[in-house]
């Protein structure tokens, strides 16, 4: 969890906004949206599965030799 100091003369809204920019740096605002309703462990084995598969199609693009990919 990330804390902030907040000097005496700043305000309130001040160190809100530090706070929610530690929070994003430390990655904290993703990870919830992602645990905030419970995924089956076979849709999470497959999410990653569809994952890898599009990150595999896109370096043999990338590699392919010849002509080079139209868009």
């Amino acid at each position: 969890m990330p804390s902030i100091k907040i000097r005496p003369n700043e305000s309130f809204d001040v160190g809100l906004r530090k706070f929610k920019r530690a929070c994003e740096k430390a990655g904290i605002i993703p990870e919830v949206r992602k645990r905030e309703f419970y995924e089956k462990p076979t849709s999470v084995l497959k999410r990653k599965k569809a994952a890898a598969v599009k990150r595999e199609q896109k370096n043999q693009r990338k590699n392919r030799l010849g002509r080079p990919p139209r868009f």
